[in-house]
């Protein structure tokens, strides 16, 4: 089974990524209610939530809207019961429970269907990671830049006041004084 589908129907629920029954009995090619059977009837090896779990009617109705077309209703127009969602460590152990040679080929195929969701999801958190490490130094570099400009705003008008000081000086300067009137001194021996 191609990779692409199974990983279509990986979910999340309650933070962790399962696989709802009906796409594994789809899988396995046996009724949701075959594998629901086996599964009881093995429920020593399915203790725990980290391997399976039934879905709330809340959490069930959260996921019907975007599965409507894939979820199976009983003749009396709704779910009888709620369907099971099992983890990847759940998937793995169903294989023990369904000894079918599909089931095994299909095992393997989910295995590798969750690893690969779980190398792009760490692989996502570290571009997530770079790229908060990324926008953190274009803020430092914009707020240096910022204070940058500042100061040479700071600065040229600093200048600008001495340079027209400077100006008023040669103005000053420049305004001819007066000659003194009187005969002028005599440069040599007497």
């Amino acid at each position: 089974m191609e990779l692409q589908i199974i990983q279509e129907k990986i979910y999340e629920i309650r933070g962790v990524r399962v696989m709802l029954d009906f796409d594994l009995a789809e899988m396995y090619q046996v009724e949701t209610k075959v594998l629901k059977q086996s599964v009881r009837r093995n429920i020593e090896r399915f203790e725990g939530d980290d391997f399976m779990f039934e879905l709330t009617a809340e959490e069930y109705n959260s996921l019907k809207a975007s599965l409507r077309s894939q979820i199976v209703t009983s003749n009396k127009g709704g779910v009888r019961y709620m369907p099971f969602a099992f983890t990847e460590m759940g998937v793995a152990m169903l294989s023990s429970v369904l000894r079918s040679e599909i089931a095994i080929r299909i095992n393997r195929d989910i295995m590798r269907a969750f690893v690969a969701v779980r190398n792009y999801i760490l692989a996502k958190a570290s571009d997530s990671v770079e790229l908060a490490l990324l926008r953190e130094r274009v803020l430092k570099l914009e707020q240096t830049t910022t204070d940058a400009l500042e100061g040479v705003n700071d600065l040229s008008e600093d200048m600008r006041q001495e340079i027209e000081t400077i100006y008023e000086a040669i103005g000053a300067l420049s305004v001819k004084l007066p000659k003194a009137v009187g005969t002028p001194r005599k440069i040599g021996f007497k």
